[in-house]
């Protein structure tokens, strides 16, 4: 349990990706903050399962990412209650696919809001408790999207490219301050959000499961294979060791051979 004594916030965090990076840290002795929405029992049930496996604190925090007010009161939470963060992982994210010009502007300002401004809102409130520390991590889930582009992802494109700016220009800012900053940058990964588009795409276009699965959500993943959570989280909790100290300002892909070409 190399993190025992460490504490970590996730964000958007109650199911998929960002579960598995807090199912990770809490596995490792992390005392971890959850953050996200769904069903309470569900996350109550979530939480305490994270405190029974790290032996530690685990807390839950409601605080909506297109509010700062609510993310600084996320991170001094997690500061009063277990010392100030010791990792940061941005995690939160949603989707709208359409046409530019037809591209809804308060879709728009959501998902630059929730994919990058909640990243510099976090890091903003969570740096200086790591500068004190003099040691930090912090990583956020960018995309493959974040290298490439697709079309009618006009915002998801580019509050990706942007988590990636942040990431770096945060990084030479802090790199003598112990603290290190990287982006993880996943193709598509196997979680409840991809699978329950499966059925619709199948009617919309009279394909088979497997066909959708193949031909149009693994079409740009050379392996033909799904990217794992576990595999994302696994990865994030590298960047943690001091044997990763030396990888900061960097984007590591997680695509199956995604963005290679």
């Amino acid at each position: 349990m190399f993190l025992k004594g460490k504490s970590a916030i996730v964000t958007g965090s109650t199911s998929g990706i960002g579960l598995a990076y807090a199912r990770a840290l809490a596995a490792e002795g992390a005392a971890v903050v959850i953050n996200g929405f769904g069903d309470a029992a569900a996350i109550e049930a979530e939480r305490a399962a994270l405190a029974a496996a790290s032996g530690s604190v685990a807390l839950y925090d409601p605080a909506d990412m297109t509010k700062p007010d609510e993310i600084a009161a996320m991170v001094q939470r997690c500061t009063d209650t277990l010392g100030g963060p010791d990792i940061v992982i941005n995690n939160a994210g949603i989707q709208h696919v359409a046409p530019v010009d037809q591209f809804p502007t308060d879709k728009w300002d959501a998902i630059i809001a929730i994919n990058l401004s909640s990243a510099f809102h976090v890091i903003h409130a969570a740096v200086p408790a790591m500068k004190a520390k003099g040691w930090g991590r912090i990583i956020s889930t960018a995309s493959a999207h974040s290298l490439v582009a697709s079309p009618n992802k006009s915002a998801y494109v580019a509050a990706k490219h942007g988590v990636v700016g942040l990431s770096k220009a945060v990084a030479l800012e802090v790199a003598r301050d112990g603290i290190t900053v990287n982006c993880i940058s996943p193709g598509y990964v196997w979680t409840p959000l991809v699978e329950n588009q499966i059925p619709d795409t199948m009617k919309a276009r009279g394909l088979t499961r497997e066909q959708v699965m193949n031909d149009v959500l693994l079409a740009a993943q050379p392996t033909k294979q799904f990217v794992t959570p576990e595999q994302v989280a696994a990865l994030a909790l590298f960047l943690c060791r001091d044997e990763a100290s030396a990888i900061t300002g960097a984007n590591l892909s997680v695509d199956g051979g995604w963005t290679a070409a």
